[in-house]
């Protein structure tokens, strides 16, 4: 890398300006802009999420005292926050949204040989969903109770290298088993998924898809036995059994044979049911898979904790979705940096690094490489000694 160039500059350089400009003509994007495009708007919100800027003023006065550098930088508009909130606003947010899916093909080819702590060969998906509080009276457009605001990010994350292969941006109302019609289904992959997204009609297409799925059974599960097979009890398991549904509309929704594994937990003290269509892996290693579920949930509290999500430069949907988007390609840009360059370091770690080293003219390799610094005791020191 070039180390006359502002760090900044290098880390999009990372970023594919080809497919960018692909997205904003295919949304018209700088219909009429005459000084700030969406490559500029990019760029600053990309900084803002970098240095986790507070406000729209926070971003102009930062830019601003860094003018000589911007040129360089690639902003060549002007920033001014009315400009930046005038375009959040207007601009479709389906312009960051498809770069980011771009963004995201390239960090699941690089990631696609990760190792995760379950030994598969076929990849394996966390689907689940968290909402963002928005304040009702700013954000009246996204309520969804009688006194409070929000959002709801689906998110499918691929568990080799936790990028999110999918994500859908919602009104909090809507349910997260509506998610599921909008997915296309790997064949041969694994859907883990709580017991928010058991709806029998949805997960036997799934199975008709030639996907698998593993969830959690509800407490009124009805089902008939139809096979039981031995099970190792000194690995936690309870039970290993085949099944149908017993139930008129649920055995009309899934026709087909089940999978039923009872597990018990021994470090929370609970007993868990999972219910999968895959008869193929051992029933420990199903078990295994769903305790992987978890990293979705570190995956929303990562970007909560170190991206700006929870409190937003504009008030209207399209801002909110556009920011939300922006985040999203943060973090999988670091990600992709990560892996090209090498760096044994988290993605917390890189991100800090970078928050303070924007505006530095140094390698980037150098900057987000861990440096060990060791005492050597020299023996030809040429300082007298005072009791001799």
């Amino acid at each position: 890398m070039d180390s006359d160039t502002t760090i900044f500059t290098q880390l999009m350089d990372f970023v594919p300006q080809y497919e960018f400009r692909k997205c904003v003509e295919r949304y018209n994007g700088n219909y009429k802009v005459k000084s700030f495009s969406c490559w500029d708007q990019y760029l600053c919100m990309a900084f803002a999420q970098l240095t986790y800027r507070e406000s729209l003023r926070d971003i102009e006065a930062c830019l601003r005292m860094a003018r000589p550098k911007l040129y360089h930088m690639g902003i060549r508009g002007r920033v001014s926050r009315n400009t930046l909130a005038h375009a959040n606003q207007v601009r479709d947010w389906s312009i960051f949204a498809d770069f980011a899916q771009v963004l995201i093909g390239i960090a699941r080819t690089l990631y696609v040989n990760e190792r995760f702590d379950v030994d598969l060969e076929q990849s394996a998906y966390a689907l689940d969903s968290t909402i963002i509080d928005l304040c009702l009276s700013l954000f009246p457009w996204a309520s969804f109770r009688s006194h409070q605001a929000g959002v709801k990010v689906h998110t499918l994350l691929d568990l080799r290298g936790n990028i999110p292969a999918l994500a859908f941006i919602t009104n909090a109302t809507v349910h997260d088993v509506n998610v599921l019609d909008l997915i296309v289904f790997e064949p041969g992959a694994l859907y883990i998924m709580d017991r928010g997204y058991l709806d029998f009609a949805r997960l036997y297409s799934i199975h008709v898809g030639k996907a698998f799925f593993i969830t959690r059974a509800k407490v009124n599960f009805r089902f008939r036995r139809l096979y039981s097979h031995p099970v190792d009890k000194s690995t936690g398991l309870r039970s290993d059994q085949t099944i149908v549904m017993a139930g008129f509309y649920a055995g009309k929704d899934y026709p087909e044979k089940l999978r039923r594994i009872r597990y018990y937990d021994a470090a929370h003290d609970q007993t868990l049911v999972f219910i999968t269509n895959n008869f193929f892996l051992p029933a420990v290693t199903i078990a295994e898979l769903y305790r992987c579920r978890w990293q979705v949930e570190l995956f929303f509290k990562w970007i909560k904790q170190h991206l700006r999500i929870k409190s937003f430069f504009g008030t209207s949907e399209n801002a909110v979705k556009t920011q939300i988007w922006i985040a999203i390609s943060i973090y999988v840009l670091v990600a992709i940096v990560k892996k090209q360059l090498k760096s044994d370091l988290s993605l917390y770690t890189i991100l800090q690094i970078l928050s303070v080293s924007l505006f530095e003219k140094m390698p980037i390799s150098e900057a987000i490489t861990p440096v060990y610094y060791q005492n050597q005791n020299q023996s030809n020191c040429i300082q007298l000694n005072l009791f001799n």
